[in-house]
């Protein structure tokens, strides 16, 4: 018994964090939503990031990007925050993994189209006007892609032939099976 136990406790260490790593990042949440816009950058007054978000603050670029479905998100000492709030280190870190960034000390500004795919990776100063020529070049399947809604549940109508009978009793949970000794 004691080595099934330990058995199974080593697969689990093992695989949990391979099985939690699937589909974890904050990214997922806005697929077929929104076009995220990282930056990921080494400090809160490295360059490319201070010009990106003074164009930012101006209200024409800020109403453009938000007419463009856009999120922007950031990772600054490795402190990262979508629209301004802050995500935790487990979401900050699945951020980073999803983008299979290669280790670097550079700045690094991408755009993710609506499908999830990389659309800009760029590790130099970015026009903001350059991310709004190329979300508006998109093909028209990406500029329309949304994540299907499920169908609604219906529930099914009691009979209503079936007057005057009672509900049946809750069946009793079965009893488990017995474990063998080792």
């Amino acid at each position: 018994m004691l080595i099934r136990s330990l058995t199974l406790t080593t697969l689990l260490a093992i695989a949990g964090p391979l099985l939690a790593a699937d589909g974890d990042s904050p990214l997922d949440m806005d697929k077929g939503r929104s076009r995220p816009l990282i930056v990921i950058a080494p400090s809160t007054v490295d360059p490319t990031w201070v010009s990106l978000k003074k164009s930012l603050d101006e209200p024409a670029n800020r109403k453009e990007f938000t007419d463009r479905n856009m999120v922007l998100y950031t990772v600054l000492n490795l402190m990262g925050q979508r629209e301004g709030k802050d995500l935790g280190p487990q979401d900050t870190a699945a951020l980073i993994r999803s983008l299979k960034l290669g280790a670097g000390a550079k700045t690094k500004v991408i755009l993710v189209g609506k499908d999830g795919e990389k659309k800009i990776e760029q590790s130099d100063a970015v026009d903001l006007k350059t991310i709004f020529k190329t979300v508006d070049e998109l093909p028209p399947t990406e500029k329309e892609a949304t994540v299907p809604t499920p169908p609604p549940v219906t529930e099914a109508a009691p009979e209503k032939g079936a007057k005057g009978t009672k509900p049946g009793k809750p069946a009793k949970p079965a009893k488990p099976p017995e474990m063998p000794d080792d």
